[in-house]
């Protein structure tokens, strides 16, 4: 007994030790990166996702990519939900988390092929990402002017489908976001984009209120009303379902007649309630009986059901009107305005608009496209533009784009590394040279010549910090004269997030999971498992012999 093996994990688990489960980790993040990586800057390319069902998207959004791929790599998912995280926090800036997390762990490596320790490899990056993002708030300039937003929208923009528009969707977000603007800040969920299929892009325009996509319940209800009382209720206008325990005893048609007569007085009762408070536009996010509608539709009230929350929100911030979820609740007092609310068709489309409201804090953009992709490419671009200029309203600083801050920060950082003693400082200085791969990385995707591009990058910079690449010439010229801008949190964000995922990744020293976990289909073709790793022999179900 005494030289018997004792296994603590149950039969076909896997398990991947030390270095193995580091490399097959750093591998993963390095996979992931490559992927996104071609997608970078105004010259970066598209990819073509086709999911389960066929419905084919075509994007260069990272965070598209990453939510519309079905990753089963641990260490990869990881870094997926760390660039979904960029995305909600500060709207852009999730292609340059995962290239900036890979290229990291890349450098990693190396370190650690050359005996360096993992804890130190950690501490300096940790260190080096603080530094980092001090240096960036030293060289961040001001932006207290409507021109700069813009150019940060057109930034944002560049390269995703909306280059041969973008001056006119950058000027339509930058008023949206003003519009909405409350104590310096711009909640971008106030916004809503309407895609209509049919015309050109350079058709889109800002809507003056809220506009949403649905048609009155019935065609004989009002379709225009001018100086609109708007009511907004999350309660259902219809009769509540018997209890199915319920037993109604029904003995004559003279009942079954007064029963159907306290059913419509019912109804009656709750239409007269949204008829005395004085509204004459109802928009409810329940369902809405066909005897109500019938009421409502001779009471003259325009009426929509089945609104979506989101909608009912942006309306109560355009008009000023109170959600009731008590219809009791609903009077005078809890009414919005509008001075015009009227149907419009747009191609096929129907929308409703609503207009002339006072100091309206949401608003909308009906964006054209000459079919369903290029709106919805287009869409996700604005959706970025409204994200980095709501974050430069919020923090009123910026930086310069191109590969200029990065080039700034790899000069800074390593003269910052050759300060700290040990080897810690091999990892700053490491730290420093992934930087390098955001400028390396647009003159690649340019198709540009990488060497030469980068090292009159490094000379320019020895003369001033506002120089970067113009991708489409080919040139190093000064980025704040090209209008090419970039939020200051966008980038703190992305190097905080990066050099986050890539600490966890790297901390990591053992992979334990159940088979069906890593490897639920086999090897493929190729001999890799559903993780897209090879098998690591050796490694199979069950812990080595406890001596």
């Amino acid at each position: 007994m005494a030289n018997q093996p004792i296994f603590i994990l149950p039969e076909g688990t896997e398990r991947y030790s030390k270095r193995d489960a580091l490399r097959m980790n750093i591998t993963a993040a390095k996979v992931l990166a490559g992927i996104v990586r071609t997608t970078l800057g105004p010259k970066g390319m598209d990819k073509m996702l086709v999911n389960s069902l066929g419905d084919v998207t075509v994007t260069n959004d990272g965070a598209t990519i990453m939510s519309e791929m079905d990753i089963a790599q641990p260490a990869a998912r990881m870094l997926v939900e760390t660039a979904k995280k960029q995305e909600e926090i500060v709207g852009d800036g999730t292609t340059s988390v995962v290239v900036i997390a890979g290229e990291l762990l890349s450098k990693a490596e190396e370190l650690l092929d050359d005996g360096i320790a993992t804890s130190v490899v950690v501490k300096g990056f940790r260190n080096a990402t603080e530094k980092a993002v001090e240096l960036l708030q030293g060289i961040a300039i001001d932006a207290d002017d409507k021109e700069t937003l813009k150019k940060v929208a057109v930034t944002a923009m560049s390269g995703k489908g909306s280059d041969y528009a973008k001056e006119h969707l950058a000027d339509l977000v930058v008023e949206a976001a003003l519009r909405i603007e409350e104590d310096g800040k711009s909640d971008i969920e106030n916004i809503n984009i309407q895609r209509v299929s049919g015309d050109s892009v350079e058709d889109s325009f800002l809507a003056e209120g809220i506009v949403i996509d649905k048609a009155p319940l019935s065609k004989a209800m009002p379709k225009d009303i001018k100086n609109a009382k708007i009511a907004i209720m999350k309660y259902p206008i219809e009769l509540k379902d018997i209890n199915t325990d319920a037993k109604i005893d029904i003995t004559s048609p003279d009942q079954f007649e007064m029963f159907l007569k306290n059913e419509e007085q019912m109804i009656r009762d709750l239409v007269d309630k949204v008829v005395d408070s004085g509204a004459n536009v109802l928009f409810c996010q329940k369902g809405i009986d066909d005897m109500a509608e019938h009421y409502l539709k001779k009471a003259g009230i325009m009426t929509f059901k089945r609104v979506k929350k989101s909608d009912m929100e942006r309306i109560a911030k355009a008009t000023g009107a109170k959600l009731v979820t008590d219809i009791e609740d609903l009077s005078e007092d809890k009414l919005g305005s509008a001075g015009h609310v009227y149907l419009d068709k747009l191609f096929d489309h129907e929308l409703t608009f609503i207009e002339e409201c006072e100091n309206p804090k949401a608003s909308s953009i009906v964006l054209r496209g000459s079919t369903r992709y290029v709106t919805e490419q287009i869409s996700r671009a604005i959706d970025d533009a409204l994200g980095v200029v709501a974050a430069t309203i919020e923090e009123g600083k910026v930086l310069i784009g191109g590969g200029a801050c990065e080039i700034d920060l790899v000069k800074q950082l390593r003269d910052y590394g050759e300060t700290v003693n040990g080897r810690e400082q091999l990892a700053i200085l490491k730290y420093a040279e992934a930087l390098e791969v955001i400028p390396r990385t647009l003159v690649e995707n340019a198709g540009l010549d990488t060497i030469n591009l980068i090292a009159d990058l490094k000379a320019a910079h020895e003369e001033s910090n506002l120089i970067g690449i113009n991708v489409f010439t080919g040139e190093v010229v000064d980025m704040k004269e090209a209008g090419v801008i970039e939020p200051l949190r966008v980038k703190i964000q992305a190097l905080q997030s990066a050099g986050a995922a890539s600490e966890m990744i790297l901390r990591i020293d053992d992979m334990i999971a159940a088979r069906n976990a890593l490897n639920s289909t086999g090897p493929d073709e190729s001999g890799n498992d559903a993780s897209g790793m090879p098998p690591m022999p050796g490694m199979g179900g069950g812990m080595p012999p406890m001596m």
